[in-house]
């Protein structure tokens, strides 16, 4: 199989790190980066928090509940984009072949750097470095010959965390794996799994095709692929994204249609913004409600055409017809565009194996 030295970059509890290092007075403290005591999510929780339980995307309610001290921060969007230009312009002195995945994590392809360092271990070790340096924050690096193992790889030892998976250790770590640790096997897949006797990797691998498409559909191809380390997938510094959403948690139920109306206005216009910004554009719209016992449900339309501008309010309007009960409370409204019109840059650019 082709190899090439792939690295993921991960960072620290990205957004709770850089309040952290912003106001010194909250270090070594729980801190919780958006939503507050009685609404919201949390976007970021500091590893003080986490010791408690405190997750990202968890209710803010009930991580005041988890941790009675837990700090609840603002988030300052504008200054951890500042801070992940500094950490892309560090990427890039190393390699183009720079994939970001979000603010805080990317693949690079460093099978040919900059530098021409020969092992990808130093390269990542440099990276380090040169970002606690410019930022003051940690990362973590994963290290492998694929996108799957690499990622695996940056989250075992967060954090500040430096893990390296070559091709003759890749399946021995692999059959020892959890099934939860797995990219790609949330929670309700892995109860599958479990039904099925998969709990661990050597347990997915004795696994036919035919029966993992069977039980998961076109993912179950993906399945028998990683469990054998085989991940095809080039590090793509074009990737354009898929989809795009916004949304917005208030601190008061919304109970009538003229507010969700309103809201949903003002959503779209933040949508719209996104969309011009990323050069994107889809044909499909989805709005997502959340109502105040944290019960959601989604409604969604496809066009034949790119959804204009207003296209995107009408048919968001269109949606808010079919959501039922805006009595009882709502405390989500959300919009996503998906179905993005893109080109397929999946080339595989073949590569002999190398040492790590």
């Amino acid at each position: 199989m082709p190899n090439r030295k792939i690295l993921h970059i991960d960072m620290d509890a990205f957004y709770a790190s850089v309040e952290q290092r912003d106001n010194p007075e909250l270090i070594g403290k729980p801190i919780a980066v958006g939503g507050n005591r009685e609404r919201g999510v949390v976007a970021a929780a500091s590893y003080e928090a986490r010791k408690y339980g405190v997750k990202s995307a968890m209710a803010s309610s009930l991580a005041y509940q988890k941790c009675p001290q837990l700090i609840f921060i603002k988030p300052r969007f504008e200054a951890y984009k500042e801070v992940s230009k500094q950490i892309r312009e560090v990427f890039e002195e190393y390699t183009h072949l720079v994939e970001p995945l979000s603010l805080d994590e990317a693949y690079l392809d460093v099978t040919e750097n900059n530098f021409d360092i020969e092992f990808a271990m130093d390269v990542a070790t440099e990276i380090k470095e040169k970002i606690k340096a410019k930022t003051g924050l940690t990362a973590s690096a994963g290290i492998s010959y694929n996108k799957f193992l690499a990622k695996i790889a940056s989250d075992y030892n967060k954090p500040d965390g430096f893990y390296v998976i070559t091709p003759s250790m890749a399946e021995d770590f692999i059959e020892k794996l959890p099934i939860e640790k797995f990219f790609g096997v949330g929670k309700v897949t892995a109860k599958k799994m479990h039904l099925k006797g998969i709990f661990r990797g050597k347990d997915l691998k004795k696994k036919t095709e035919l029966q993992l498409t069977r039980w998961f559909g076109k993912s179950g191809k993906y399945y028998y692929n990683i469990v054998r380390g085989i991940d095809n997938r080039l590090v793509n510094p074009n990737r354009i994204r898929k989809s795009l959403g916004a949304e917005r948690t208030y601190e008061k139920d919304i109970t009538t249609k003229e507010e969700m109306i309103l809201n949903i206005d003002s959503i779209a216009d933040i949508l719209i913004k996104r969309i011009k910004n990323s050069g994107g554009a889809g044909k499909s719209l989805t709005l997502k409600v959340k109502y105040g016992d944290f019960k959601q449900i989604t409604r969604s339309k496809t066009l034949q055409e790119i959804l204009s501008d207003a296209d995107i309010k009408k048919v968001a309007i269109q949606l808010l017809e079919l959501i039922p009960n805006i009595e009882k409370g709502i405390r989500l409204i959300g919009l996503q565009t998906a179905n993005f019109e893109q080109e397929n840059n999946d080339t595989f650019l073949g590569q002999l194996q190398f040492e790590f």
